[in-house]
């Protein structure tokens, strides 16, 4: 017998009762070749590439479902930064760019569209100036596509000019946006360390260094680990740490399976399978509790960073040993507006901005999904970006930032998002400026362990 009746019923159990569910199967496109001087033309040449390359995605994606049985949330596409695809055009905005992409994500019926992007860590072209300039326009103007820029990584520091001007940049869009059903700003994030092979959005962009085509996939369990976790009330942790890391073996072999065959059924490769757990607005997929089962009262209690550590360790070491294929992020994601138990512990004060900054150290990206006040200065919304660009750079490690300033808000108010985006309380920002150390502008030099070569 291949399975036993016990791991028949677990699978099942997973399934249906631990919310377990391949977050997303994204396919990366290169439109390198749509590049052309003429920018109608080159919006022609990513329109039919996009539709011919993913024109079988949510169809394969349906047909997995049902044969396989395992729920696929999100289809999605991310395509080359286009500040790297528009640069070769005359045009002087790329928010008919950005419309182009929103209309193939309509057509395909897919969830989202990633690569609204620009590379700036060490400097900006004026095609990169660009497109950074027409996020706030482009963003309120569309519904699927998601924007990205990243600003720093461990080898080459820091780009505060970068980093000043994407202050400026969230404030605009948030305010551009503010009638819209969506936030700009909940479709756009800056990175330090991008990975080039991300299949969550907002961050997904298909790197210069990919291929023609790729799927990536994202598996998703938080629910699946809070099951296992339960299992290990009052036994030590290392105890507790080997059980996540089995269920974390198991989760990933099933994102296994599902990539390899949707990369088959697409007549393309299987890039990386992303184990991260990813939460939802949903009671019971939550990595705040997770944590607060591991032994906290509260998720941001003294002790989060501690078991968040033990967490995406455990994540990550059981998904490598059951795939040669794991990339992007992998680890537990901490959105705010995201995760159900994060909004109550944001909504009964236990965790807070500066927490929330220290648990990004240990697990996956960053700053995410987290609405301040909307009258907080650009400079402000910088330096919060600078901190945490910091983290990344000197720990050779992604981190990233989604706030999303809401107008008329203060904190403690309430913003919803709607769907997967969830909701949050409002939180309160540091009242101290940083606004000379922003407005200096220039570069924050690599770290002195950067230098490997």
């Amino acid at each position: 017998m291949l399975f036993s009746p016990v791991e028949i019923q677990e699978t099942v159990n997973m399934f249906m009762r631990q919310k377990l569910d391949i977050r997303c199967i994204t396919m990366g496109i290169s439109l390198l070749d749509c590049a052309a001087e003429d920018s109608k033309r080159a919006c022609e040449k990513i329109y039919d590439k996009i539709m011919t390359k993913a024109g079988n995605l949510v169809k394969t994606g349906q047909d997995i479902e049902k044969e396989f049985g395992v729920p696929i949330i999100n289809k999605r596409i991310s395509v080359t930064p286009i500040s790297l695809v528009a640069g070769a055009s005359k045009a002087a905005n790329y928010t008919d760019y950005c419309k182009i992409l929103d209309k193939c994500a309509k057509e395909l019926g897919i969830n989202f569209i990633g690569g609204f992007s620009a590379l700036v860590q060490k400097g900006i072209t004026p095609a990169d100036k660009i497109l950074i300039e027409s996020i706030p326009e482009a963003l309120s103007e569309t519904s699927y596509v998601c924007s990205s820029v990243n600003v720093g990584t461990t080898k080459n520091g820091i780009n505060m000019d970068a980093v000043k001007l994407m202050g400026e940049i969230i404030c605009k869009t948030a305010d551009r946006s503010k009638s819209c059903d969506v936030n700009g700003c909940a479709k756009l994030v800056v990175f330090c360390n991008a990975p080039e092979d991300n299949p969550f959005m907002a961050g997904a962009f298909h790197g210069p260094g990919e291929g023609d085509t790729v799927i990536n996939v994202g598996v998703s369990g938080p629910g699946v680990i809070l099951a296992a976790a339960k299992e290990y009330k009052g036994r030590p942790i290392n105890e507790l740490a080997d059980g996540i890391k089995k269920m974390a073996f198991k989760i990933t072999r099933m994102g296994q399976l599902v990539g390899s065959e949707a990369a088959r059924r697409l007549n393309t490769n299987f890039g990386i399978l992303d184990l991260s757990l990813a939460p939802t607005p949903a009671v019971g997929d939550s990595v705040a509790r997770i944590l607060e089962e591991i032994g906290l009262e509260a998720c941001g209690a003294p002790g989060t960073t501690a078991a968040l550590a033990m967490l995406t360790d455990m994540v990550k070491k059981g998904g490598v040993m059951a795939s040669t294929n794991v990339g992007g992020l992998s680890g537990a994601f901490i959105p705010v507006s995201e995760d159900e138990g994060m909004i109550e512990a944001a909504t009964k004060g236990s965790i807070c901005l500066e927490k929330l900054e220290a648990m990004t150290t240990v697990c996956s990206v960053g700053l995410d999904m987290i609405a301040i006040p909307g009258d907080t200065p650009a400079t402000s919304v910088s330096g919060i970006l600078a901190d945490e660009f910091a983290i990344g750079m000197v720990n050779n490690k992604t981190t990233a930032c989604r706030l999303i300033p809401a107008p008329g808000k203060k904190a403690g108010d309430w913003v919803e998002f709607g769907g997967l985006l969830g909701g949050c309380p409002v939180m309160p920002v540091n009242k101290f400026s940083c606004a000379d150390f922003i407005n200096r502008g220039g570069r924050i030099p690599a770290p002195i362990h950067s230098f490997r070569n």
